[in-house]
C-alpha cells in the first residue's frame, strides 16, 4: 500500500466539494438560480441580486453553469484557486500513472498519448478557472474547448491502457468500470454541447445540468487511479528521474508484435551491436601478433 493512493481519491474530494461550495456561495449572493429552476424569462424588472422574495425572476444570464458560478466575486477568487489547484493535482496524477506503466509494462504510444492529452487538459482548465466568462469571454471558451475534448480523449486512452494492461480479474473490473465512466461523460459532453447552443430556455438549463454530470464524472474516473497508485513505490519516481526509462524488455500492453515482428509501440536502440571481441582478434593479426 502506498501513500501515492491518497492523491487521486484527494482530486474529487477537493473539486467535487469545491465546486458545490461555489455553486452554492453563488446561489446565496443570488449571482445564480437553482439548478432545480426551469423558468426562465426574457427579461426582468430588476437584476438577480436585487431581488427579494421566495420566488425569483431569472433570465439566461442566470443559468447555474458552473463558469457562471464562478464569474462574480468572491466566488469568483474561490474557483479560480479550485481550478489552478485542481490542474496541478492533474498535472501529478497524470505523470505518476504515466510512470506506473513504463514501470510495469513498457514504453508505448498509448501512454504518451495519455500524458500528453492529461497535461493538455490541465493547461485548458486553468485557462477556464483564471479567465471569467463574463470578463474574458474568448479566453475562457478557448480554454474550455481545449479542457473539455482533451478530458474526454484521455478518458478514451485510459480505457485503452487499462484493458491492454489487464492480468487479473479486478485488473479487467476496473477497465470495464472506466469505459462505462467514458461513456457517460461522452454522452454528457456530447448532450451538454449540443442543448447549449439552442435558443429554448429549458433546453439551456438542461446543458448546464449536463455539464455538471460530465465534471463529476471526470473527477471520479481520476480517483479510480488509486487502485495501481497503491503499487507506486521509489523505483516508479526513478523511472521519471531517468527520463522514462523502459521497464521489461519485450513487452508493451499484452506485446502483440507489429509487422515487423517487434512489440506494438515499444522503443528499441536501432544501433547495431558492437563485436569487441572479432574487432580485436583482426587488429591482432593484421599486427603480426596471430
Amino acid at each position: 500500500m502506498s501513500i501515492w493512493m491518497i492523491l487521486p481519491v484527494s482530486l474529487p474530494a477537493f473539486t467535487i466539494t469545491g465546486i458545490w461550495v461555489v455553486y452554492a456561495m453563488a446561489l446565496h449572493n443570488q449571482h445564480v438560480c437553482p439548478v432545480d429552476n426551469w423558468l426562465y424569462n426574457q427579461s426582468c424588472e430588476m437584476e438577480l441580486p436585487l431581488q427579494r422574495g421566495p420566488v425569483l425572476c431569472c433570465t439566461l444570464d442566470n443559468v447555474p453553469l458552473i463558469s457562471k458560478c464562478g464569474t462574480l466575486p468572491p466566488e469568483s477568487c474561490f474557483f479560480s484557486l479550485i481550478c489552478s489547484t485542481g490542474s496541478f493535482m492533474v498535472m501529478v496524477i497524470v505523470l505518476l500513472r504515466y510512470a506506473h506503466v513504463i514501470e510495469k509494462q513498457q514504453h508505448c504510444m498509448l501512454n504518451t498519448a495519455g500524458l500528453s492529452t492529461g497535461w493538455i487538459c490541465a493547461a485548458g482548465l486553468i485557462m477556464v478557472g483564471n479567465f471569467q466568462v463574463d470578463h474574458a469571454k474568448v479566453l475562457h471558451y478557448v480554454g474550455a474547448g481545449v479542457a473539455f475534448p482533451t478530458s474526454m480523449l484521455f478518458l478514451c486512452l485510459q480505457c485503452a491502457l487499462s484493458y491492454r494492461l489487464a492480468k487479473t480479474q479486478s485488473d479487467y473490473n476496473m477497465a470495464y468500470l472506466r469505459c462505462t465512466m467514458s461513456l457517460l461523460a461522452f454522452v454528457s459532453l456530447v448532450l451538454s454541447g449540443v442543448f447549449f447552443i439552442q435558443e429554448s430556455f429549458v433546453l439551456q438549463h438542461a446543458s448546464a445540468v449536463f455539464e455538471w454530470v460530465f465534471c463529476l464524472i471526470i473527477m471520479l474516473f481520476y480517483g479510480t487511479f488509486a487502485f495501481e497508485f497503491g503499487g507506486v513505490s521509489g523505483d516508479t519516481l526513478m523511472v521519471l528521474a531517468k527520463g522514462g526509462a523502459q521497464g521489461q524488455d519485450g513487452v508493451c500492453g499484452r506485446g502483440e508484435p507489429a509487422p515487423g515482428g517487434e512489440p506494438l509501440g515499444c522503443r528499441k536502440d536501432p544501433r547495431p551491436p558492437v563485436m569487441t571481441s572479432s574487432i580485436n582478434m583482426q587488429t591482432l593479426e593484421a599486427g603480426g601478433w596471430s
